[in-house]
């Protein structure tokens, strides 16, 4: 795999090349353009980090040099997890509200709308309200006749009455979902927590029948470290089953955690990144612009994190980028996300029907590059 610079390096490699050129005097049309893409003698931080924990990966340039247009795609081409046969829309609908903030109607209203506008792919867990997410989401599919066209999602590990990831709690918490869901087999299959009082090896032999008996398709991880998902491989190359994505929380607000040994190592694996908490708690909507826009609900408790000067910055740029687009600080808060490399699918939830458009229009903006490195700058 061929060494890259990040792309703020490149450009600015770029720029300098192409002063050069001019202050020598380079008229001739034929000329070459300055290749930008090795890294030279000086090893750039990805690389160093990806040494240092034991991954033989390119550093990653932060963004699809494809970006350059700035019209809507008419036709939304669906993204494919992973090495899995599962290709979905482009953003996976959080169903950690459903029975919460969104009651049992206004559930299925939204899961409703959000099958409307093209999207297959819902992420839940048997701990959302208790299970009371998968129930809404198991009604929902049998009323509608409409298994077969849903890419399901669910976790296990956090349930009170099935906690960790031992094998009994294992099993037990997958047939406890698929009663809740209505179904006789899961989709994509998280492990919500790493559970270090259990052997990893364990959990994914477990795992592994669960795929052989035709209850699980396939694997991925949640909340789980680089060097957790550095075993896990290590461990497949014995016969367990791949994770072939992680969940991770990743954000304009919250970007740190993942862009480090997490990011290297998602895509030396191949793995497909579903943030969640995409939209920081709502705070990227532009619902909580200042202290008096928030409440004492659970979500406005944690936007009140981001109610400072750094988010001011990202809200502005959000809103000027929107202007551009004709669009939300929301959709384009979720486009920035699938802008990046190895994101398949941001999670983003919706309380209303009429909040899921926002989301859903997202896939179909193409940020510019000026655009993508205005709002790197701002969250950094």
């Amino acid at each position: 795999m061929p060494q890259l610079l990040p792309l703020r390096l490149r450009d600015a490699a770029a720029r300098r090349a192409a002063a050069g050129a001019q202050s020598a005097g380079e008229q001739s049309t034929g000329a070459q353009p300055a290749d930008v893409t090795g890294v030279g003698e000086q090893a750039t931080p990805d690389e160093i980090l990806a040494a240092s924990i034991g991954v033989e990966t390119a550093a990653l340039p932060q963004l699809d040099p494809a970006l350059e247009r700035t019209g809507p795609l008419s036709i939304i081409a669906p993204r494919r997890i992973g090495e899995s046969e599962l290709a979905v829309y482009p953003l996976s609908l959080g169903a950690s509200v459903f029975g919460w903030t969104a009651d049992g109607d206004t559930s299925l209203r939204i899961l409703d709308r959000f099958a409307s506008l093209g999207g297959n792919f819902i992420d839940t867990a048997d701990s959302y309200v208790g299970g009371r997410s998968e129930v809404l989401i198991g009604k929902w599919m049998r009323e509608r006749g409409n298994r077969e066209h849903v890419v399901l999602a669910t976790k296990v590990g956090r349930h009170h009455e099935n906690p960790g990831l031992g094998s009994v709690s294992i099993v037990r918490a997958v047939e406890a979902s698929l009663e809740r869901l209505q179904t006789d087999h899961i989709d994509l299959l998280y492990f919500h927590d790493d559970d270090p009082d259990v052997p990893l090896e364990d959990s994914l032999a477990t795992a592994e029948w669960l795929i052989e008996s035709g209850k699980v398709r396939y694997l991925a991880a949640s909340n789980f470290s680089a060097d957790r998902l550095i075993e896990a491989r290590i461990l497949s190359a014995t016969g367990l089953p791949k994770f072939i994505a992680v969940q991770t929380q990743y954000n304009l607000m919250h970007r740190t955690e993942f862009e480090s040994a997490l990011r290297i190592v998602a895509s030396a694996q191949g793995l497909a990144v579903m943030p969640y908490y995409a939209l920081a708690n709502g705070f990227l909507t532009g619902k909580y612009r200042s202290k008096d826009d928030l409440n004492a609900d659970a979500r406005s408790i944690r936007a009140a994190a981001y109610v400072n000067r750094r988010g001011q910055r990202v809200l502005a740029a959000l809103d000027r980028v929107a202007a551009e687009h004709e669009s939300t600080p929301a959709s384009v808060a979720i486009a920035w996300l699938l802008a990046k490399r190895n994101v398949v699918a941001p999670v983003a939830s919706a309380s209303r029907p009429e909040q899921v458009d926002a989301l859903m229009v997202a896939a179909g903006i193409r940020l510019t590059r000026a655009q993508m490195l205005e709002l790197d700058r701002v969250s950094e």
